[in-house]
């Protein structure tokens, strides 16, 4: 097998049971939900791979069974060679993890959660106390070493997480969401990382729902949404086939729906559509066609309360796949 990720159908329902909603105490019957359906992926050895999509999209679940973390109700998938149903111990052994939040153990410091977890996977004690070293300082921690966890900031905490991941030298790194509540500059010290990693060759992959964050580090990004793969290939050829000319934006005051054919007339502006209050448009005159639409609006009695220019990207793909936004 030459890739180093490999699903065929990866399928996940959840059942969920019957009981009360908190909110209206009505009794809510019994019901599946289908968190991914059919999933069909190759990664290849030393390939940064995206999983990009809304929160619920499916991601975080494609990440928990191919960590053994999730049982698949349907499929098969493989990791550096092992099959995730039936050896989990073996594909344990190849994986490192950075979850979505920090869960190191906060009893212990810094370098300790290193060494304890390098021990779990078989280092012995001096060769854990070595790697342990060497990871603190690869990803800038060595001052912290005897810090206690709660004592570092998040981006630290993050950095921490990595480094525990790594300490036994996996073969393959899961990232699920690892930038999520961190302030900008800890983003992109975390993103430097990461491209560091990839120039070594490791292969990872990485979930978010960041469009710039998938533009600016993957090999190829998987679009996702709602369980289904809706696209994948690079960034730039997925920007290639986002709809051409920038996306218009106008949030209304009421139902846009009674725009369209007005918006159709405008100069310049291509396929209306609405949602909602929202009424978007192509135009391959940027912001120009702005004025007329806003003509168009209070024609109708609407009022503008917002205005968005969106230009081509993985963003307006992904609107354009599914009339929502990423976020």
């Amino acid at each position: 097998m030459t890739a180093a990720i490999r699903t065929q159908q990866l399928r996940k329902v959840y059942s969920v049971t019957a009981g009360r909603d908190p909110v209206t105490r009505k009794r809510t019957p019994a019901r599946e939900v289908v968190a991914l359906v059919g999933l069909d992926l190759e990664i290849g050895h030393g390939e940064l791979f995206g999983l990009l999509g809304p929160n619920g999209a499916g991601k975080t679940t494609t990440i928990g069974m191919l960590t053994t973390r999730v049982r698949p109700t349907g499929g098969e998938a493989w990791v550096d060679g092992a099959e995730i149903g039936r050896e989990p111990t073996a594909v344990r052994r190849r994986i490192g993890v950075v979850p979505q939040r920090p869960n190191p153990d906060r009893s212990l410091d810094v370098a300790d959660n290193l060494i304890f977890h390098a021990t779990y996977f078989g280092v012995p004690r001096r060769e854990a106390e070595r790697r342990a070293g060497e990871a603190l300082e690869r990803l800038g921690l060595s001052d912290k070493r005897t810090a206690k966890v709660d004592a570092l900031s998040g981006g630290q905490q993050q950095r921490l997480m990595i480094a525990r991941a790594l300490v036994h030298e996996p073969r393959v790194l899961f990232l699920d969401e690892p930038t999520v509540g961190l302030d900008p500059q800890a983003r992109r010290d975390l993103w430097e990382i990461l491209r560091g990693l990839h120039r070594e060759g490791r292969t990872i992959v990485l979930t978010t729902h960041y469009m710039e964050e998938a533009d600016q580090l993957c090999d190829r990004v998987a679009i996702v949404d709602r369980g289904t793969l809706l696209a994948l290939d690079t960034p730039e050829r997925l920007k290639a086939n986002a709809p051409g000319g920038t996306m218009v934006e106008l949030h209304l005051d009421g139902d846009a729906t009674p725009l369209v054919a007005a918006a159709a007339a405008v100069a310049g502006v291509q396929a209306p559509e609405t949602a909602g209050p929202t009424l978007r448009v192509r135009s391959e005159r940027g912001g120009e066609p702005i004025p007329a639409l806003i003509a168009a609006a209070e024609r109708a009695g609407r009022q503008v309360l917002d205005i968005h220019l969106l230009r081509p990207s993985l963003e307006t793909l992904f609107i354009h796949m599914t009339g929502r936004k990423l976020a």
